[in-house]
């Protein structure tokens, strides 16, 4: 996949609305009851970069970003300013902040990041795929681990790899800020200097991609 390891001007993403986003299939049954399936494991995310827009100049920088990746064609990294980081928004990054795995008895020594959002008995455990190069801590139990030294951070995938396999049954954490990989939803960028100054401002459609 066509992909530019280059984030999306996070002041112009600021203020922006967006979310995620679920496919579920509902079949009504001649008695009334439900049957309910989603083909999605995963959940997508979809924004609106038009809304952080705030001057023309923010607009000249969209329309320089949009016409780099070319429209569609490239994806790009989108800071998703209510949840860009493994703790809450109210607290700092630790590298105890998940549990992304346990050490294995055949000695693995790569393992993704992921994001738990738990609620109840339920779970989600969210891929991270575009993890911030510099923000990246990882512990094993309690001891916290050097990059560079102990593990290494692939930002492109989001995996991690370890210099010493963690030893079976061993309590991997990690700490770390992250993008969402996504592409612009459309090919066309309409603006009008008379509707912005007016406080009308352009609809610009962001997907989230599979990567």
């Amino acid at each position: 996949m066509s992909f530019h390891e280059v984030r999306f001007p996070a002041a112009l993403s600021f203020g922006s609305v967006g979310g995620p986003e679920r496919r579920t299939e509902v079949v009504t049954l001649a008695n009334g009851f439900e049957e309910r399936n989603t083909p999605w494991r995963d959940s997508r995310r979809r924004y609106d970069a038009g809304v952080g827009l705030r001057s023309l100049d923010d607009v000249e920088a969209l329309i320089a970003f949009f016409e780099a990746r070319q429209g569609q064609l490239f994806g790009f990294r989108w800071k998703d300013w209510g949840d860009f980081k493994s703790s809450l928004p109210s607290k700092d990054v630790t590298a105890f902040d998940q549990i992304i795995g346990y050490g294995t008895p055949e000695r693995q020594d790569v393992f993704p990041l992921i994001k738990d959002y738990a609620s109840g008995d339920q779970c989600y455990a969210r891929p991270i795929r575009k993890p911030v190069a510099g923000t990246v801590r990882i512990a094993l139990e309690q001891v916290e681990l050097q990059e560079r030294i102990d593990f290494e951070i692939d930002t492109a995938t989001g995996e991690i790899s370890f210099a010493e396999p963690p030893a079976e049954g061993v309590t991997i954490r990690a700490g770390f800020e992250f993008d969402v990989p996504v592409r612009f939803d459309v090919d066309r960028i309409q603006t009008s200097v008379a509707s912005f100054r007016a406080g009308e401002v352009p609809n610009v459609p962001i997907v989230e991609v599979r990567v």
